[in-house]
């Protein structure tokens, strides 16, 4: 077997490499949309396995992938093609980081409006795979939501496009909403378009060290006030330390706003910058994201407490990162939160016997999903819902 002559550069993979501690054969840098192409095609003549990565921050994230023969570095491709600043659109590689995006956008008084919760490094590609909400999901949504246009490579070596810049469409599908969240499972993200938003005027965060039982009406009123917080996150790093909740205020008279919201949480202080922890995933070797119903948080919040570990996340939106580096007793977890009418998602562990994922409605359907883009099992295979 051999990736030469396809005009892609391939070396071999080295211990860093390692996805899940599946270590594969080869790392492809591909450089345009045209060599993905030429590389899947590759692989599916010679039925290799190939796992897409961008800055490696989330790859112990999901299961092992089952076998890896190709990891498809995707640095070289890092361009933002086209920023139309007076649309508030820009058509980005998947390659780049969110930095450098978030830098050239701030250039022209624009943004994406994300916050990345997996620090520096992060892709958009990888940021768009993983799925996983930032603070401001609560206001303007999480980056499917602002998805408007994507371009990916199936196994096969088909390229196809859906919403924003479309040439070519898969009849039925929306791309966007299948690539999200899917952990490479379906096809290679290669371009993402997105709508972006101006740059707020200003920013203040509330900082209140509220009870914790006190945290679900607090929630409630910031939900539904009209200073009209872009988001509200709680943070508790030691599971016997205090509990910090920081509410942001954006734009027109955000000092004003952000004074008016002392008294929703009960006092606390206003400050211009960002806590520390802000929009950052806690440490530990276990990982678990919970998400519930935001009337469901006084339950959820009380089984997480109860549960030994850090904790971060907003009540708003209903959703919460675990973490610890011990043991995280998932199964007592997720049957109290499934309960609320939530759920329970390990998105890092070294333990293998952990069912990551849980109960999922409509398995059946997404494994037809993945049957249609990837019948050979190619790509990441293993690595998400239900082995898929």
């Amino acid at each position: 077997m051999t990736l030469t002559g396809i005009g892609v550069t391939v070396r071999q993979a080295g211990p860093d490499d390692a996805v899940g501690g599946v270590l594969p054969r080869w790392v492809a840098l591909p450089e345009s949309v045209e060599e993905i192409a030429a590389l899947l095609r590759a692989c599916a003549e010679q039925d290799l396995a190939v796992v897409p990565v961008g800055g490696g921050t989330k790859l112990h994230w999901g299961a092992p992938p089952e076998r890896c023969d190709v990891l498809l570095d995707m640095c070289c491709m890092n361009a933002v093609l086209e920023h139309a600043a007076g649309d508030l659109v820009v058509r980005v590689q998947a390659g780049a980081t969110m930095d450098a995006l978030a830098a050239e956008l701030a250039g022209k008084g624009q943004e994406l409006a994300l916050d990345v919760p997996s620090g520096a490094g992060s892709t958009v590609g990888g940021t768009l795979a993983a799925g996983l909400p930032g603070p401001r999901a609560f206001r303007f949504g999480t980056a499917r939501d602002l998805l408007i246009g994507i371009t990916v490579v199936l196994a096969d070596g088909t390229v196809a496009r859906s919403g924003g810049k479309v040439v070519k469409n898969v009849a039925g599908y929306d791309l966007g909403k299948l690539f999200a969240g899917s952990y490479g499972s379906l096809g290679v993200i290669a371009e993402a378009v997105f709508r972006l938003h101006p740059l707020p005027a200003e920013r203040r965060w509330v900082v209140a060290e509220p009870a914790l039982d006190e945290v679900p009406a607090i929630a409630l009123a910031l939900a539904a006030s009209q200073a009209e917080p872009s988001a509200v996150e709680v943070d508790r790093p030691d599971p016997d330390g205090p509990l910090v909740l920081a509410a942001l205020v954006e734009g027109t008279a955000a000092e004003a706003r952000a004074r008016a919201l002392r008294d929703v949480v009960g006092g606390g202080e206003v400050i211009g910058q960002p806590p520390s922890w802000w929009g950052r995933v806690p440490s530990g070797e276990v990982l678990a994201e919970v998400r519930f119903p935001p009337t469901a948080t006084g339950a959820v919040l009380d089984a997480a407490a109860g549960a030994g570990t850090a904790l971060r996340g907003s009540p708003v939106a209903g959703r919460l990162l675990l973490a610890t580096d011990g043991q995280l007793a998932v199964s007592a977890l997720r049957k109290t939160v499934e309960d609320a009418g939530g759920r329970v998602v390990v998105l890092a562990t070294p333990d293998s016997g952990v069912d990551r994922w849980g109960q999922i409605s409509g398995l059946a359907l997404m494994r037809r999903v993945k049957e249609r883009f990837d019948p050979g099992r190619r790509m990441s295979p293993g690595r998400f819902v239900g082995g898929i």
